[in-house]
């Protein structure tokens, strides 16, 4: 190692070819694994916890202890029987564009410094733009995930329909929302009275009936009602809003629509999908992640605006230092003018060589195959008669909870629930997550890995099952749960 930081060829080769072999050993065995991995907080103490080196170390060993100590105390989002979230598995060509971007350091934020990679994003976006029906003149950019893309887009429908200036104006969503919006209009100096959460029907999707009688009293009350923020795909339930109806409604308030569909919206591709997105081609502005339902690694989500113009408009700044990147030909796109970041990673390019060497077919099976999975863990529970299937398969998504009939207390439903999560997860076979929906906790399964066969997620399933009976009969839970 020398004081220019730099390591020898020979050094650089066989310190990649160390970190691949780890990386395709992961891949290779990761069911061998449990889900999650049991943390041990005496590393950290002992391990981790220390002041910064003065002198450095082997990288080698350096990448050996990494391994041992740090790779080892994570949950498996990419495991086939990891279900609690929504992560979607990496794939190892997106995981060598990323390993390719950062070593040779490629800077996206101005065409001066990044052409072709500000290309490779253009090209990228217009399949997106394609894929979802935005009009060719849309823009867009790739941000680091829906939170970001939430806050570029709500900061360019700010500009646009109010100039930024927010007094009296009104935001309106479902109580189904990812809290990433109420963080990104805290961001934008909203306050919490103009926020007006509407009620859901039975299918946990926004009542459009109660959103026009509530803009209507708005009006009338002297207020300015202002965007609408659909739903496509919620992270409770798989929910989609009716997105034809609220691009109807928007119309005719001259209300900006923007939809959130940070985990849905890479359903499009499937025909199942289509249909449930139908009118999401209508919206202002739109979230994808592709981290999640395009099986990209962390991180990278997009954005999308309708309007050529609009992102440019309200990003764009030129001071005198950056003079020198400033270009008014059209092919010439300067990202950093589009966005929050100016500094920001070429998170494109695995987008566009995953696509590139799968092809658009292979993403399109295996986003059916996730839908599919969650129908046949629906099929399986309605079969049984103490099981509940709360919200039926939806972009795979099904929740459901375990309901024993000697059992009659809601309170010692919910907590038998809570413990069988707890259980599956701590023994590793798998892993879920509970939420709550209609006033009940229930059991959260997303289906979304391409990896997880059909008998795997039936082989959980009847593996829940049976935990479940042991949970129910065991005399020690019966205590616990009896206790006030």
């Amino acid at each position: 190692m020398t004081k220019n930081l730099q390591l020898s060829a020979e050094e650089m080769r066989q310190l990649g070819y160390q970190a691949v072999d780890l990386i395709v050993d992961h891949m290779n065995h990761l069911k061998s694994k449990p889900v999650s991995e049991t943390i041990d907080s005496n590393i950290f103490r002992e391990k981790l916890i220390e002041t910064i080196p003065e002198n450095g170390s082997n990288p080698k060993e350096l990448l050996h202890f990494l391994n041992n100590n740090v790779f080892n105390q994570i949950t498996h989002v990419d495991h086939p029987h990891f279900m609690a979230f929504v992560p979607g598995p990496n794939n190892y060509v997106s995981v060598l564009a990323d390993f390719l971007a950062s070593g040779l350091n490629v800077f996206p934020t101005a065409w001066i410094v990044g052409a072709g990679a500000e290309q490779i994003e253009l090209t990228t976006i217009n399949w997106l733009k394609s894929m979802l029906g935005f009009p060719d003149s849309a823009e867009g950019l790739f941000v680091s995930g829906g939170s970001m893309a939430n806050l570029t887009a709500l900061t360019v429908a700010r500009q646009v329909k109010l100039n930024n200036d927010i007094e009296n104006t009104i935001v309106y969503f479902s109580n189904q929302t990812h809290f990433s919006v109420d963080r990104a209009l805290k961001v934008l100096g909203f306050k919490q009275h103009q926020i007006c959460r509407i009620e859901t029907d039975e299918d946990l999707k926004i009542s459009v009936s109660t959103l026009r009688k509530q803009i209507k009293e708005d009006r009338l009350k002297g207020k300015k009602p202002f965007c609408v923020i659909a739903n496509a795909g919620t992270t409770n339930c798989g929910a989609v809003d009716s997105l034809d109806e609220l691009a109807d409604v928007c119309g005719d308030e001259d209300i900006w629509l923007h939809v959130d569909g940070a985990y849905g919206a890479a359903a499009i591709l499937s025909e199942k999908g289509r249909e449930l997105l139908s009118g999401i081609h209508r919206a202002d502005s739109l979230t994808l992640d592709p981290h999640k339902w395009l099986f990209q690694p962390y991180d990278v989500g997009c954005v999308l605006i309708r309007n050529s113009q609009y992102l440019s408009e309200t990003f764009r700044m030129i001071p005198e230092y950056i003079k020198d990147t400033e270009t008014n030909i059209e092919e010439k796109v300067n990202f950093g003018e589009r966005g929050i970041e100016l500094s920001r990673r070429f998170r494109a390019l695995k987008v566009w060589l995953s696509f590139k060497a799968f092809g658009v077919t292979a993403f399109r099976e295996a986003i059916d195959h996730g839908i599919m999975l969650a129908e046949q863990v629906e099929e399986f529970l309605r079969k049984e008669k103490d099981w509940e299937v709360v919200t039926p398969a939806q972009l795979g998504i099904v929740t459901f909870r375990y309901i024993p009939c000697e059992l009659t207390s809601t309170d010692t439903i919910h907590e038998i629930n809570k413990k069988l999560v707890e259980e599956i997860n701590q023994r590793g076979f798998a892993m879920l997550s509970t939420t709550k929906l209609k006033e009940k906790v229930v059991i959260r399964l997303c289906s979304i890995n391409p990896r997880t066969t059909k008998e795997e997620i039936l082989q959980i399933m009847m593996n829940i099952k049976a935990l479940a009976e042991e949970i129910n009969t065991s005399p020690k839970h019966l205590i616990s749960v009896s206790q006030p």
